[in-house]
């Protein structure tokens, strides 16, 4: 059950932040092992999302329910796929001095006790790799 906290301060506006991670279309261009994504159902306060993960030999397809909060809050429910479920929360608050304090939550768990034991042995470098990765995806765009 690898579960992972993470705040970050960053010189961008919580808009700029939300509009980012709510961007799950172009997690394709930027994210380490994302290889696809599918985004549907889509209305002012959350859409559906499919995200095809490879790693290696694995490959698996995951189904989320996101809902979007602006600019403040972006929640991640898990429907279907290879877990037994899945918590992701983003918030985004204004810092004193300026930019944006963002506040990541993931916790999930494997159905599979070998994707479990996997992933646990590799959780942190992947949690790491993937925060780093927004964090350059928004130096990218916004500076």
């Amino acid at each position: 059950m690898p579960r992972h906290t993470e705040t970050r301060r960053l010189p961008y506006t919580p808009e700029q932040m939300f509009d980012l991670v709510a961007d799950v279309g172009a997690y394709p261009g930027f994210l380490p092992w994302c290889l696809g994504a599918r985004v549907y159902d889509r209305s002012e306060t959350g859409f559906q999302a499919d995200l095809i993960i490879g790693f290696r030999v694995f490959k698996e397809r995951f189904t989320s329910k996101v809902t979007l909060e602006r600019p403040n809050h972006v929640h991640v429910d898990y429907i279907k796929g290879p877990l037994r479920y899945l918590y992701n929360d983003w918030r985004f608050e204004p810092a004193a001095g300026g930019g944006t304090d963002v506040r990541f939550l993931v916790d999930f768990e494997f159905k599979n006790r070998l994707f479990e034991s996997l992933a646990g042995a590799l959780f942190t470098e992947a949690i790491h790799r993937m925060v780093g990765a927004f964090e350059a995806r928004a130096a990218e765009i916004y500076q």
